[in-house]
């Protein structure tokens, strides 16, 4: 343990603080299929966690309620739900998820610039209006990571390859305003020589090695997508389902650094 009266010693705790926090705030801990109370519970259970990402199941179970009360724990809010409608209905649903606190807030690529834009200004109005810091950034939901090649072409009668569509969507959004996208760690590489920072690209479809894909398709793992160039990583089962979820998530953590 570091001696706060040795200069050298305290420096090196005070660094490596840091680096343990910069590592912990690139982690979003998908609380998808939890209840309101197990959800609360897990996120009370795993020290120095930063985010939260609550999507439709934990939406539709718990609604707005749940979103105040991981922010009242001091948690970063990212509400998944995926907003896709005509853009005064996107711009009203965008409008109240910055009011309600959240970081991230996802919208569908494809809805098209004009709700992409009317989704943004809606944000920041909300935000504002409700006394927040700062809007969220919207993230625009490219091709979701359950999609594989042939199957993406055959079902949606799409000619492009997945990576193609992503790039096409991802510049539709960025000209758009919009603040980043998600995608799958698959693509992040290509999109950031595209999009540099600060556009923000998050990706699910993150497996620690070792760790089942379930309905993930197109997967990394956390030091491999960081190093593509995301900028947030989602994680979900690999640590909400583990018998030692905050072990898992210290696991995760360190697999960044080590990357």
């Amino acid at each position: 343990m570091g001696d706060s009266r040795n200069p050298a010693t305290a420096g090196a705790g005070k660094d490596a603080d840091w680096e343990a926090d910069r590592l912990a705030d690139c982690v979003i801990v998908a609380l998808d299929g939890l209840g309101p109370e197990q959800a609360l519970q897990l996120a009370d259970g795993i020290p120095g966690l930063r985010w939260v990402k609550v999507g439709l199941e934990l939406f539709m179970q718990a609604g707005p309620p749940v979103v105040r009360q991981l922010r009242e724990r001091g948690l970063r809010v990212f509400l998944d739900l995926k907003f896709h409608d005509i853009p005064a209905t996107m711009a009203g649903a965008c409008r109240s998820a910055a009011a309600l606190g959240a970081e991230l807030v996802t919208v569908h690529a494809c809805a098209g610039s004009r709700a992409l834009a009317q989704a943004q200004q809606a944000a920041e109005a909300g935000a504002a209006a409700a006394g927040m810091d700062a809007a969220p950034t919207l993230l625009a939901v490219t091709v979701l990571t359950s999609w594989e090649e042939r199957r993406f072409c055959q079902e949606l009668g799409i000619s492009t390859t997945i990576a193609e569509r992503v790039e096409q969507l991802a510049d539709l959004a960025a000209v758009a305003g919009v603040g980043g996208c998600v995608c799958s760690p698959q693509e992040v590489a290509a999109l950031r020589r595209r999009l540099p920072e600060p556009f923000v690209l998050v990706t699910p479809g993150i497996r620690p090695p070792g760790s089942d894909r379930g309905d993930q398709a197109r997967v990394m793992t956390p030091a491999q997508a960081m190093a593509a160039g995301a900028s947030r990583l989602v994680i979900g089962r690999p640590i909400t389902a583990a018998a030692d979820p905050a072990a898992a998530f210290a696991t995760c953590c360190a697999a960044l650094a080590d990357g």
